[in-house]
Order: structure tokens, then sequence, then C-alpha cells
């Protein structure tokens, strides 16, 4: 299947809906011509972070363009998987064409702008007086907590999920004795005013890390700055929970569909942000005795660093959602992380956490953010799975990866561009973790190529 916009051949995309279900012309076709192409190996990324198919596009057709020379031997098909997320309109990813993002403040303004709406609109259908609701208190800012608290409860409205939808059960991180935990401790009610002033001061300290000297009084941030943080949050803790249905409902079966027909295919699955949720999600679709995954690459990925481990380390009742999936892939899991990558590194894991209990701790404390158990396997790689091997990338890229088990490969020499409050979270575009997914693959001989510079 030819793409005039695409880099590589054969290339094929999977569209799937929230539920998960995958667009069915496209399916068959890429189960008819896998083997009419002779591939060998087929290599599946999933976006995170994006609403819009020609975005999507574009990042794999820049993401995949140097690997045909890298691995000219080899019979590589490439898959696009689109789903639907979204991206607020101010997180550009780093060198990207603006055409295929909106320009933005590095912080915006807490207002919902035409653009954003719209994102909002395409994201959660049907809800349009909702989101009116929610503009006009960004705008109007009131000053009492009782109307952050209502701003709360409107945010919870629109990302909620009415039993018994099929995403309510997969937007758990963890699992306490074999019961996920579902529920998002930010949006827990009665703390939407104490979220909202956290998030704020997190986001100050994004903008502003080395504190200035100066005579004036200080001032806290304005908590509604919080609350529109609060909103892109909520959105994407509902993208998460998206991620993983679209994962285990709709690739992991697809997978399954083509181990079927094309058993010698080898697959190779790689995810940004939360694709890295979906793809990861998608071992556990995988039907019984399916065994094509020879490789898992993580870029970023927006989900628990816990969510591999059998147990967690502070509680032994409590493993991680995806605890021994790992064990799916006929190879390596691989996690690439980078410490630049504040959306993860701050506002993840601050999210994530907040509202836990007494709804308590300064925002700005941000070692203590960076060292709990709420933080992100995109900002440390994943965590408490014995055996895991911790690569630099230099490391990674000059000797064979393991051939099992998870390995952290810490890629922040690459993934060190953009600004606040997102960092480097979508700095992925290097043909140094184009390599990363060929090493973890075991596809072809990579020809040698010197480190981007930073």
């Amino acid at each position: 299947m030819t793409d005039p916009a695409m880099s590589v051949s054969p290339y094929w995309e999977l569209t799937f809906d929230a539920d998960g279900d995958v667009d069915q012309g496209e399916c068959d076709r890429l189960l008819r011509e896998v083997r009419q192409r002779g591939v060998g190996d087929l290599i599946v990324f999933s976006h995170g972070w994006n609403s819009q198919r020609a975005g999507a596009t574009k990042l794999y057709s820049r993401f995949f363009a140097p690997i045909p020379k890298l691995a000219p031997k080899a019979r590589i098909g490439y898959v696009g998987v689109i789903w639907p997320s979204m991206e607020f309109p101010d997180q550009p990813i780093p060198n990207f064409p603006r055409s295929t993002v909106a320009a933005a403040e590095p912080i915006a303004a807490p207002v919902l702008d035409d653009d954003t709406r719209h994102t909002l609109l395409d994201a959660f259908p049907g809800n349009a007086t909702l989101i009116d609701q929610i503009a006009r208190m960004l705008d109007q800012q009131p000053a009492q907590d009782a109307e952050l608290e209502e701003f709360g409860r409107l945010v919870r409205t629109l990302v909620e999920v009415v039993p018994p939808g099929p995403q309510a059960q997969f937007g758990a991180d963890t699992m306490v004795e074999g019961l996920p935990q579902c529920e998002p401790r930010m949006l827990a009610v009665g703390c939407t005013a104490e979220v909202c002033d956290q998030l704020a001061q997190a986001l100050e300290h994004l903008a502003s890390p080395q504190p200035t000297v100066t005579t004036a009084e200080f001032t806290l941030p304005n908590p509604w700055k919080g609350a529109r943080e609060l909103l892109r949050q909520a959105a994407y803790y509902a993208m998460k929970r998206r991620a993983g249905t679209v994962g285990e409902r709709g690739l992991g079966p697809v997978i399954g569909r083509l181990a079927g027909v094309a058993p010698e295919v080898r697959v190779h699955l790689v995810g940004h942000s939360f694709g890295g949720r979906l793809v990861s999600f998608a071992l556990r679709g995988l039907p019984e005795g399916v065994h094509s995954v020879k490789s898992v690459t993580l870029l970023q990925g927006a989900f628990s660093h816990y969510a591999f481990a059998s147990r967690l380390p502070d509680d032994p009742r409590t493993g991680g959602v995806l605890q021994g999936q790992q064990n799916r892939v006929d190879g390596p899991l691989v996690c690439c992380y980078s410490h630049f990558d504040s959306a993860l590194g701050t506002i993840y894991p601050l999210a994530s956490r907040m509202a836990d209990d007494d709804c308590s701790f300064a925002a700005v404390d941000i070692v203590r953010v960076l060292g709990d158990k709420w933080g992100a396997m995109g900002h440390d790689g994943v965590r408490a799975v014995p055996g895991t091997h911790a690569l630099s990338l230099a490391e990674a890229l000059d000797s064979p990866l393991p051939t099992s088990g998870c390995v952290n490969v810490d890629a922040c020499a690459v993934v060190c561009h953009g600004g606040a409050p997102n960092g480097a979270h979508s700095d992925i575009v290097h043909p140094e973790l184009a390599r990363v997914v060929l090493a973890a693959g075991r596809i072809g001989r990579p020809a040698a190529a010197t480190a981007s510079p930073v």
C-alpha cells in the first residue's frame, strides 16, 4: 500500500474507535497484503496525544524515514495506528512543522481558545453545552473556592464513563488484591480548590525553575491556571483509559488475527506517550498461544512505572495492572525515558497523586514528587520488575540488547528539547530511537550512526 505522504513502503493504517473496534476494511487489507508483499518484520507504531490523522501520519513518516537505510536487507512493513486521542494546541512536537500543530504560547492563559474547544468537542462528542460551561468558568474565573469545586464537578462529568461502558476497566495503573483501581485521584470530590492551587504552583515552577531574588511580596499563582491544567489532565486521564481499551480490545485481537494468516511475520510494537500504554495493553489482548510479538519499544510512556510490577515496594497487596505481560513478548520490552520530560516528571505524578487521603503536600516539592509511587515510566523507566536491565542510549546502540525481559534505556542524550509545561515529552523523532526499535526487534543489522547533537 503506497502513500505519497509516507516515507516508507509498504505502509498500512489501522483505525480504531473509542471502544476498540477496528476499521474492518483497513484490517482486511493488512491481513491480505502483508504476505503478498513478503513482509518479514512488521513495525506497528501508536501515537499518543494526537487527535488528527494527518498529524499522526506525519509523525510516523518522520520516525520511520531512516529505517530503510539502517536495515537495508530487512523485509520491513509498517503500520500506523490511528485512535481517537487528543492533544491540546499548546503542546507541539519539537521541530515539527507548524502546519501540523496549532501555534500557542508555551503555557497558555487559563482560557479555552477556539482550537481547544474544537479539540474537546472532537474528543468528547455530544458535550457542547458542558464544554461551554467549562469555558465560561475559565473565562470568568470567579474567586470563591465553591466555584472551583463546581468547575471540578463539570470536569468530572465530562470525562466520566457511565457503567457498564467498556472503557471503565481500562483506566487503572495498579490493582489491589486483583481488583483494578480505576478512579483518578486528582478528580476526587471536595479537593478541586486544593488541586488547582497545587497545579498552578507546579506550572509556575516549570516556567521558572530557578527562583529569582526579589523584594516584591510573595503571591500565590492564579488557581484558575491550575484549573485549566486540571481540565487537561482530566482529558488525558480519559485518553489513558481509552488507550487501554483500544490496545486490549482492538490491537491485541488484530495481532492475533495476523498471526493466524501470516504466522511467519514478526511483529514489533512501538508506542509514544499513551500510545505506549495502548501497545502494552495489546499484550493483554493477545489470544492465547500467539507469540508473534518479538519486541515492544515504549517512547516516553505515559503510564505508571510500576505497571508491569507484580507488587509495589511499599504495598505487597498492590501490583501493576500489566503485571507479567512483558512475558507475552518473545523478545525484550524496551522503555526509553528522559528526565527532560517534565510532563511525566512533574505534572503526571502530581496529578496522579493529588487528592490522595488528606489532599495535602506542597506541589513545588518536586524532588519528593519525582520519587514517589505515582511516577511515569517515560520519566524514570520500568520499576520493581526483577532482572530489568539499565542502559544508556550509547550502550543500547553499541552492543546487542538483551533478548528478553524489561530494558530501561536513558534516552536523555537526544530526548531533551521542548518548553514548559511538557518539556521533551514529544521530542521522539530521532534516528537513534529508530535504531533502538531495530535493535529491540533484532531487525537486520543497523548501520553505524553518530549521536544527534544535544
